[in-house]
C-alpha cells in the first residue's frame, strides 16, 4: 500500500493551473477572444431570426428577407472562423500543458529521494505521469472550452432573455437555481468518485507492472491464474467505481435535462398568451425561443462537461500531490568546492534506521576510516547493515546522526551531483536498460565517445561477446538485458563503471550469482577496475575477499572487528565460526584461484 501523499486544495489547484499557462499567455487571450466572437455569433443568430420573422415574413418585402438572410450568412461565417480558431488553439494549449505538466512531474520525481520510492509502487507513479496527465490534456484541449463557451453562451443568452421579454425573462431566472442545484449536489459526488476512480486504474496499472516485470518468476511458479485472478478483481474493484460515477453523471444528465425542458414548455406557454395578447411579437417570441434553447442546450452541454473538469480537477490534484512531495536529501546553498578526490572516507558515530522501518536501527555507531586506494571488504550476515553503509555513502539517505566525509568533506557540503560523479556502484544485479550496448556502457559517463566505450568493454573482458551480438555495440539489449547471460550483463556494467573512471568504487557481491566460468571472467574484468581505487567491497563469500587490504566485520549494525584475514582468524570468533563453515570444505580448491584473480 502507498503510503498517502500530502493533499492539495482545490483552489491552490487552480492557481497552480493557471501558472502553468502564464508563458502561453497571449495565446490563451487569442482563444478566449475568438471563443467569445463564436459565442456573440451565436447570440446574434437570434436577432436575425427576429428580424426575418417581423420584417422578412411579417413585412412582406423580398428586400427585408434577403437583408436577413444575408445578416445570418455573415454572422455564420464570422462564427465558423472564430470557432475554428479556438478549436486549434485550445487544443494546442491542452497538448502543450500535458506536455510540460508530464515533463515537469517526471523530473521532480526523478530528484526525489530513494526513500520515497520504499512507500510508493512505482507502476502508480507511472499511471499519474501517463493516465493524468492524458485526462487533463484532454479536459484542457476540448471540455474546459466547451464548458467556457457554453458558460458565455448562458449568460449571453440570459441577457438576451431579459432584453426580449423582461418578463419572461424573471421567470427564467426564477428558475435557474433549479438547474443549479442538481449540478451542484451531483458534482461534488463526481468528484470524489472521479478521484477513487483514478487510484483504482493506478491500483491495476502498479499491478500489472510489477507482474509482468517478474514474468519469468510468475510462469516458474505456474502463477497465472493466481495473478489472472488477483488482476480480475482489482479490475472489478475499478469498475465499481467507475459505474458509481458514471450512475452520478447520468442522473445529473437526466435532471438537468428535465428541468430545462419543462422549463422551456412553460416559457412557451407563457409567451403564447404574451403574443395572444399582443405583448409581444411572433419574432421576438421566435427569437425569445431560440434563445431559451441556447440556454438551454449550454446548460445541458455544462452538465455533460461537468463530471470531465471534476475528473481534470481529480487527475490534476495527483499530479500536484507529486510536485508537492518535499526531498529530505538536498544540495547545499553553497556547495564545497571538491577537486578530484583521493576517495578516502571517514564516517564518525553514524547511526542510521529507514523511514519505514525504524526499529531495528539498520546502523548503530559506526567508526570507519578508508584511506585512498585502500581496499576494504565488508562482511556479515544478511541485515548487518553492509549495503546500509554505501546507500549512506552515496546519500541515499543521510544518517540520523554522525557524519559521514569524503576527502575531509561533510557529504551534506557537495552536491549530489559532485559527490556521485567521483563514485561508481556495481550492485549484485546489474540494472540494465532497454537500449544498445553501448548507450548503456556510456549510461553513467553520457558524453564518452565510441573509443573510450570500447576501450571499457575491452578492459571488463566484454568485448568478445558484444562481437559476437548481431550489430556490436549498437544491439538493443532489450528490456532489463534479458538478451544477455548473468556474466555478460555483469560485465556491462563492470565496464560502465570502469568509463567512469571512480576515485571510489562500491561492489556489493558482484560474482555472488554467477557460476564459475562466469565468476572468472568477472573477477578479471574487477582486478582492473579495482586497481588504484579506492573501493569497497561487500562480500557473502570470503573466499573472493580473503586478500584485501581490512576485512570489516559487522553484525546487528555494529562493527564487531576490524582487520586483515588472519588476524581476524585469531582474534573475532563470530569471523572465525563463518570463514570455517565458508572455506574449510574449499581448502584447495577454485576458491583460492578465484581469489587470486580478484587480487
Amino acid at each position: 500500500m502507498s503510503a498517502p501523499l500530502p493533499r492539495i486544495p482545490s483552489l491552490v489547484l487552480l492557481r497552480r493551473l493557471g501558472a502553468l499557462l502564464q508563458p502561453y499567455r497571449w495565446r490563451v487571450m487569442l482563444a478566449v477572444t475568438a471563443l467569445i466572437i463564436a459565442a456573440a455569433g451565436v447570440l446574434g443568430l437570434g436577432q436575425g431570426v427576429r428580424l426575418m420573422v417581423d420584417r422578412g415574413l411579417g413585412g412582406g418585402a423580398p428586400e427585408d428577407l434577403d437583408q436577413a438572410l444575408a445578416l445570418g450568412l455573415g454572422i455564420v461565417i464570422v462564427m465558423a472562423l472564430a470557432t475554428g480558431l479556438r478549436f486549434y488553439l485550445v487544443s494546442w494549449i491542452g497538448e502543450r500543458l500535458a506536455t510540460d505538466l508530464r515533463r515537469q512531474v517526471f523530473a521532480h520525481v526523478l530528484r526525489l529521494d530513494v526513500a520515497f520510492f520504499e512507500q510508493q509502487r512505482v507502476g502508480e507513479v507511472a499511471s499519474r505521469i501517463t493516465t493524468d496527465t492524458t485526462l487533463l490534456e484532454t479536459v484542457f484541449g476540448s471540455s474546459l472550452s466547451i464548458a467556457v463557451r457554453n458558460t458565455l453562451l448562458l449568460l449571453g443568452g440570459l441577457g438576451m432573455l431579459l432584453v426580449t421579454s423582461s418578463r419572461l425573462g424573471l421567470m427564467v431566472l426564477l428558475g435557474a437555481p433549479l438547474v443549479a442545484l442538481p449540478v451542484l449536489w451531483f458534482g461534488r459526488r463526481v468528484r470524489r468518485l472521479s478521484r477513487r476512480s483514478q487510484d483504482r486504474v493506478a491500483d491495476a496499472s502498479s499491478y500489472v507492472d510489477e507482474t509482468l516485470h517478474a514474468i519469468r518468476t510468475v510462469k516458474a511458479c505456474d502463477h497465472e491464474a493466481v495473478d489472472e485472478a488477483r488482476f480480475g478483481a482489482i479490475a472489478e474493484r475499478a469498475f465499481a467505481t467507475a459505474a458509481r460515477r458514471v450512475r452520478q453523471r447520468a442522473l445529473l444528465t437526466v435532471a438537468v435535462i428535465l428541468v430545462i425542458f419543462v422549463g422551456i414548455g412553460l416559457i412557451v406557454w407563457a409567451g403564447g398568451r404574451e403574443v395572444l395578447a399582443g405583448r409581444l411579437s411572433a419574432g421576438e417570441l421566435s427569437a425569445f425561443i431560440f434563445y431559451a434553447l441556447v440556454v438551454a442546450g449550454a446548460t445541458g452541454a455544462i452538465g455533460e462537461v461537468i463530471g470531465d473538469l471534476l475528473r481534470g480537477l481529480g487527475a490534476a490534484e495527483r499530479l500536484f500531490e507529486l510536485l508537492a512531495t518535499p526531498r529530505e536529501v538536498n544540495d547545499p546553498p553553497v556547495p564545497a568546492r571538491l577537486a578530484r578526490p583521493r576517495g578516502e572516507i571517514r564516517m564518525q558515530g553514524v547511526r542510521f534506521s529507514y523511514p519505514t522501518r525504524p526499529h531495528p536501527p539498520a546502523l548503530l555507531d559506526i567508526d570507519l576510516q578508508v584511506a585512498p586506494g585502500e581496499r576494504v571488504a565488508l562482511v556479515g550476515p544478511s541485515g548487518a547493515g553492509k549495503s546500509t553503509l554505501l546507500q549512506l555513502i552515496l546519500r541515499f539517505y543521510d544518517p540520523d546522526a554522525g557524519s559521514i566525509r569524503l576527502d575531509g568533506h561533510p557529504l551534506p557540503s557537495l552536491t549530489l551531483a559532485q559527490l556521485r560523479a567521483h563514485i561508481a556502484l556495481v550492485p549484485q544485479e546489474p540494472v540494465l536498460f532497454a537500449t544498445t550496448v553501448a548507450e548503456n556502457i556510456r549510461y553513467g559517463c553520457t558524453g564518452a565517445d565510441e573509443a573510450a566505450v570500447r576501450a571499457a568493454a575491452a578492459a571488463a573482458y566484454a568485448e568478445e561477446f558484444i562481437e559476437r551480438l548481431p550489430e556490436g555495440l549498437e544491439t538493443p539489449l532489450g528490456e532489463r538485458g534479458v538478451q544477455l547471460s548473468g556474466g555478460q550483463r555483469q560485465r556491462i556494467a563492470i565496464a560502465r563503471a570502469l568509463l567512469r573512471d571512480p576515485a571510489l568504487l562500491l561492489l556489493d557481491e558482484a560474482t555472488s550469482a554467477l557460476d564459475a566460468y562466469s565468476e572468472r571472467q568477472v573477477q578479471a574484468a574487477l582486478a582492473r577496475l579495482l586497481a588504484g581505487r579506492t573501493s569497497l567491497v561487500i562480500a557473502h563469500r570470503l573466499a573472493t575477499v580473503v586478500t584485501a587490504d581490512r576485512i570489516v566485520m559487522l553484525q546487528h549494525g555494529r562493527i564487531v572487528a576490524s582487520g586483515p584475514h588472519e588476524r581476524l582468524l585469531r582474534e573475532c570468533p563470530a569471523y572465525a565460526e563463518l570463514a570455517a563453515l565458508q572455506l574449510a570444505p574449499r581448502a584447495g580448491q577454485g576458491g583460492a584461484r578465484l581469489t587470486a584473480d580478484a587480487g
